[in-house]
Formats: C-alpha cells, sequence, structure tokens
C-alpha cells in the first residue's frame, strides 16, 4: 500500500542526493528513509535510485514518479488546509510582495484567499524593501509580504510566518558533497555566485563576515534562474534558502544541496504594516488566514 510517509522520504532523498541528508532534514534514523524507498520500489516494480558512493541519483523512472511525488503531497496539503469561506469580508486590499515572496510563495497563497474570501479583492503590487516601506508609511500599501530580516525603518511592524533554512547550492559529483561536514571555510575557495535580488547579498554578507570567512564572487546576478544554471553546470556554487531550491535547473540537471555548520540565519517571510495603524476588515481577515495557516502548531513547518 502506497503511503505519504513513503512519498515524503521519497521527496527529500530526491531533494537532497543522499538517504544521510534527507534523514537528517526528516528528523529520523537513516533506516527508515531507506525502507521506505525500498517499500516503494517494490510496489513499483522498478528501481527508483541508482547508489553510489556519491549517493543517490534518480532513474529515468525516479524522475518521472517524483513529479507525481510533488503533485500528490500539494494536493494533499491543499486538502488539509482548506480555507473557510467567509463572504461577509468585502472591500480591497493594497498588498505589495518582494521578488522572492512574489516569484515564490504567493501566487499558490492568492488562489486559496480567492477562494476563501471571494467578495476581497486584492491591488497587488511587486517592489524593492525600500519602496515597500513607503508605501506602508505613505498608506498607499495596507500590507506587504516580505523578508523581514530586511525590514530597516522603525515606523514597519513586521511578524514573521515562517523561516527558510539556507543551504550549500551545489552541482551533482561535487567534492563537497562527499564531505560528512561543510563549514564556509570549505566554501571560501569555491566560485561563488551571489544573488543579489532582495538585498540577498548584504544578508549573505553578514554571515560570511560573521564566519571570518569572504566568498570568491565570480558573479553577482539578480536571477535565481542563472544561479540554478550555473550551478547545476559546475561554473560556481551558491547558498540560497530552500523557498527557492529546486532539485533540478531548467536544462534537467541536478543540483544538491548541504547544510553548513556555520551559523546561517535563515531567509525569515513575513507580514509587515505602519505601526499604530488601524487594521480594516480586509487587512485583518487577510493577516489571520495567514496566521492560521503558519502560525498554529499543526502547520508549523514552512511550505512552499
Amino acid at each position: 500500500m502506497l503511503t505519504l510517509r513513503q512519498i515524503r522520504y521519497f521527496v527529500a532523498t530526491a531533494e537532497m542526493g543522499q538517504i544521510s541528508q534527507a534523514a537528517i532534514h526528516l528528523n529520523i534514523s537513516q533506516s527508515g528513509v531507506t525502507s521506505a524507498i525500498q517499500e516503494l520500489e517494490i510496489l513499483l516494480g522498478k528501481p527508483l535510485f541508482r547508489r553510489s558512493v556519491r549517493g543517490m541519483a534518480l532513474t529515468e523512472t525516479g524522475s518521472h514518479f517524483l513529479n507525481h511525488a510533488y503533485s500528490i503531497l500539494r494536493s494533499v496539503d491543499d486538502a488539509l488546509h482548506i480555507p473557510s469561506s467567509d463572504e461577509q469580508v468585502q472591500g480591497e486590499l493594497n498588498l505589495a510582495a518582494s521578488y522572492t515572496v512574489m516569484g515564490y510563495f504567493l501566487p499558490h497563497h492568492l488562489q486559496r484567499l480567492s477562494s476563501g474570501f471571494p467578495h476581497l479583492h486584492i491591488n497587488l503590487y511587486e517592489r524593492e524593501r525600500s519602496d515597500i516601506e513607503r508605501g506602508l508609511l505613505d498608506g498607499s500599501l495596507d500590507i506587504a509580504l516580505v523578508l523581514t530580516a530586511n525590514l530597516t525603518h522603525p515606523g514597519i511592524t513586521s511578524e514573521t510566518l515562517f523561516n527558510s533554512e539556507r543551504r550549500l547550492w551545489l552541482p551533482s559529483h561535487h567534492p563537497l558533497c562527499a564531505k560528512s561536514q561543510v563549514c564556509l571555510a570549505d566554501v571560501a575557495p569555491e566560485p561563488f555566485i551571489m544573488l543579489t535580488v532582495d538585498e540577498a547579498d548584504h544578508s549573505a554578507m553578514r554571515y560570511w563576515e560573521a564566519g571570518g570567512q569572504q566568498p570568491r564572487v565570480m558573479l553577482r546576478t539578480s536571477s535565481v534562474e542563472a544561479v540554478r544554471s550555473m550551478v547545476a553546470d559546475s561554473l560556481g556554487v551558491a547558498i540560497l534558502s530552500d523557498l527557492v531550491y529546486r532539485p533540478w535547473s531548467l536544462e534537467g540537471k541536478r543540483i544538491e544541496t548541504r547544510s553548513l555548520v556555520d551559523p546561517i540565519h535563515p531567509m525569515s517571510v513575513g507580514l509587515a504594516w505602519r505601526k499604530e495603524t488601524r487594521f480594516t476588515p480586509s487587512m485583518n481577515a487577510f493577516r489571520a488566514w495567514f496566521r492560521n495557516a503558519f502560525l498554529t502548531p499543526q502547520m508549523n513547518s514552512p511550505r512552499r
């Protein structure tokens, strides 16, 4: 019988590329992950992975099954967290989001908000952090979804919904993939691709400097997809959050991730508004929906 446990363990192994890393990520034993994958392979009658000393690489069957696994997990998540429809909430909401939030988090939730609040009209804007702060302060924006650690103005209040861990991105078969522990000192000699969008470069330099290291930056880019493709093509490495991670580049090449032993602060996503602002019914409904989705105990883990 196919179980959600098997699917979750399979997806974690496919994304991490190693059973040991998947076990750490899932906070379970390696034998539990191994058993789940073996059970799946028996059910399907075909191997899902090619095993080697470097880790676990998906077979053609495994790649095909991964797409279905993602669909199953999304469907289950949607079924468990269907918002109740509230037709009494009416009005407009001027909402801004930063690039990362807009591209990798918000669209899925907008669809569910539309179902939950059919008479709430959201005016949506993509803006940089400084423009979002100005809009909240001058009242042209009601509320925003942002990277809360980037906020600087004392007149802005924020509420973090979830933290997305930052990990090292590596091309498949990179020598660092074979290390049991990786630190910033190991990464420092490598050509480093520095993402700049949403002030990611400033965030990165905080943990590099705290670790007493300096990255060997070979490219600065505002494109997450450029980083993804260049890492997959063995042109460099990067440190980015799980929110924007996908195990494959657009060209179909694998990207590995490794946690770092150094303290690397996560990317925090949350709500922001002007201090002492008077919440409208639309703002209250919007905030309550996200608080219910992310801050209640049964939904505490970040979801893509």
